[in-house]
């Protein structure tokens, strides 16, 4: 039952089970072990009703939570006092704000970056797509941009190895606050605003690239064309440490739609080795029809057991560290000596690379080379030598 509030208690008064309920169970903080002892407890036969208001705390994340009517929120944890106060979001370009290749790309049908900085859509066999970043946000969050998937080309019926997701891949060098394979591993918060014509079950994954190791979560979009708040706390993992390099430590990832490659097994809520049959149980295929859209804002992943507010920050902070895996240059450059000996280019990038990229440049040149800070390029025998506007420089993990 509902809480009924507050009451001076009479010498002598005799206390009813609706006044325990009303005034006392539903006010008091009840302790559980955890927080699937805390949600066993509640609607079932002898067992109250949940109602707003209600506080609980689980002893295995020093956590207490408040229900806010829909469902339990974190209140505090036991990593509130040792969570940095800046620099807690791990993920890059959270906010969408960032779109250096531009902001809409038509005919997916592979694995790449199309839009918006660090998001990868990988399309195994699945549907054709269009991605686009949007003007579109939840009303009141501060998010002004999203990251939108539209299916052009549908498949109702995804063969055994069709998959599609969304995915964001982050460097092992800048992990380490996790402790991930030590007895003091933190738990992973994750939270995220998404918004899909297509309501129903779909899954969120960690997979561990350095020890082939996975958990995964699943989510509800409960409204359709509504922006919904979703929060996943993901275990902390003491087996297995991420590497302290800058190569490919882990994988974030959104399933939209898979075969039965990858849902034929049993989701694991737990770290464990990955086993491709349970990577996305249950998910829900979006490419069912065409005009089907899937879109995310405010992406945070953060150490520990509570997803705090989001961490905003200067757009020109978001913008370099985007370019340490892609830059693009926007205006013809060409040199000529009108001589014969050779003619030399240099593009000095504007913030060092994670390594020395692939340089994709469509001007005249002979030879060329790079480095983490800077592409040359030379032209033979005096000739003209050009970085064309739009020659780009990437090494995605």
């Amino acid at each position: 039952m509902a809480g009924l509030g507050t009451k001076l208690w009479a010498s002598g008064e005799v206390v009813t089970a609706a006044g325990v309920n009303g005034y006392l169970q539903d006010q008091v903080i009840g302790t559980y072990a955890s927080t699937s002892a805390r949600d066993a407890a509640f609607g079932g036969a002898g067992e109250p009703t949940l109602a707003e208001g209600m506080f609980a705390y689980t002893t295995d994340t020093n956590t207490l939570w408040l229900y806010n009517g829909s469902e339990w929120v974190n209140l505090l944890g036991s990593d509130i006092g040792t969570q940095a106060l800046s620099n807690r979001n791990v993920i890059i370009n959270g906010a969408m704000q960032v779109a250096q290749r531009g902001t809409s790309s038509t005919g997916i049908t592979a694995a790449g970056y199309y839009t918006a900085d660090r998001y990868r859509q990988a399309v195994g066999s699945l549907g054709t797509w269009t991605q686009s970043v949007e003007v579109d946000a939840p009303t009141g969050s501060g998010f002004r941009n999203s990251l939108k998937v539209l299916c052009t080309t549908a498949d109702a019926s995804p063969a055994a190895s069709d998959s599609n997701l969304l995915q964001t891949r982050l460097e092992g060098q800048n992990l380490q606050q996790f402790l991930k394979g030590t007895a003091s591993a933190k738990s992973f918060a994750m939270s995220f605003w998404v918004k899909s014509n297509v309501t129903g079950t779909y899954i969120a994954e960690l997979r561990d690239n350095d020890n082939n190791r996975s958990v995964s979560a699943s989510y509800t979009i409960s409204v359709s064309g509504t922006w919904e708040k979703k929060t996943i706390v993901f275990p902390a993992d003491t087996t297995g440490a991420f590497d302290n390099d800058n190569a490919l430590s882990l994988d974030v990832a959104w399933w939209l739609g898979a075969g039965t490659d990858w849902t034929s097994g049993t989701l694991p809520t737990t770290w464990a080795t990955v086993v491709s049959a349970n990577r996305a149980v249950g998910v829900t295929n979006l490419a069912s029809a065409i005009n089907n859209y899937w879109q995310i804002t405010g992406v945070q992943l953060e150490a520990g057991a509570v997803a705090t507010p989001f961490e905003f920050e200067d757009y020109g902070v978001t913008l370099m560290k985007c370019e340490r895996y892609f830059q693009k240059n926007t205006t013809l450059l060409e040199y000529t000596n009108g001589g014969t000996v050779n003619t030399y280019i240099d593009w000095q990038f504007r913030t060092p690379m994670r390594a020395a990229p692939t340089v994709t440049n469509s001007g005249a040149t002979t030879g060329s080379a790079t480095t983490i800070d800077r592409y040359y390029a030379y032209r033979s025998g005096g000739n003209t030598v050009q970085l064309a506007a739009g020659a780009t420089a990437a090494i995605e993990l």
